[in-house]
């Protein structure tokens, strides 16, 4: 299912994790030893993002911080976009991440 992701301009490469941060399954191309890093990379990125947002909610005392709702690191020329226990590089020429999110959301619910 998540393969799926690929056919969205800029993707190139996508996996899943599980909430254990074990490597489930990651397409594109990307070998799969680097897909599978990304996704350790995702899981303890995702940790850090949650504890950040549950700093913001408890210090702000404004509600809706969490859950977070994923995150994005840009760089120059690609970027990491993720939602759940979902992750995938963008080529940064090539997509829209606010397209790539989009898709990463709806994903996550399957």
């Amino acid at each position: 299912m998540i393969k799926q992701l690929l056919a969205i301009d800029g993707v190139m490469a996508v996996s899943r994790f599980r909430d254990d941060g074990a490597f489930v399954e990651g397409y594109g191309v990307l070998p799969e030893a680097e897909l599978a890093a990304l996704a350790h990379f995702a899981h303890d990125y995702k940790r850090i993002v949650q504890g950040n947002a549950d700093q913001l909610s408890m210090f702000t005392g404004i509600n809706g911080w969490t859950p977070p709702g994923g995150w994005i690191v840009r760089g120059a020329r690609m970027s990491v976009c993720s939602v759940a226990n979902l992750v995938c590089t963008v080529d940064n020429a090539d997509g829209n991440l606010s397209e790539v999110m989009e898709y990463l959301t709806e994903a996550s619910h399957y």
